[in-house]
């Protein structure tokens, strides 16, 4: 089986995800710089099979597209222009930042440590992808 890597994007950093090869564990990948994203998903995809990619779709309570959605959008279509043949999937993403916090307090990780951006982005992909697992 190939893997499924999940995308927590932003305009800065993207958070990645990635299960094992059987689809079983998701597992956070790396924080990397947003510009580098394509670079790095292309390098990735020649060393690993991926079968889907997951990209967290942020919206609001009232369950419209947030903001950020307009920066999304453009990705998705270079996305799938560089990987035709590899579907993409949206995730309702909300609350996934609250809970990356939370995830991190409950490992008792300290204050500064908290403070990592790109690891709440990491752990952030992370629960997007463990919840399309569990929901298969």
């Amino acid at each position: 089986m190939a893997r499924i890597l999940a995308l927590d994007y932003g305009t800065k950093r993207t958070g990645i995800a990635v299960t094992d090869a059987m689809q079983i564990i998701a597992s956070g990948l790396t924080t990397v710089n947003t510009k580098e994203l394509l670079t790095f998903l292309k390098d990735y995809t020649k060393q690993e099979q991926v079968e889907l990619f997951l990209v967290g779709e942020p919206k609001q309570m009232d369950n419209t597209a947030s903001q950020s959605e307009a920066y999304i959008v453009p990705f998705l279509a270079k996305l799938e222009k560089a990987f035709p043949n590899i579907p993409i999937k949206r995730v309702d993403e909300r609350f996934t930042s609250k809970m990356a916090f939370q995830t991190m307090i409950d490992s008792g990780l300290n204050k500064k440590q908290r403070q990592n951006k790109a690891l709440i982005d990491e752990i952030s992909a992370t629960i997007i992808l463990q919840d399309y697992l569990h929901k298969l």
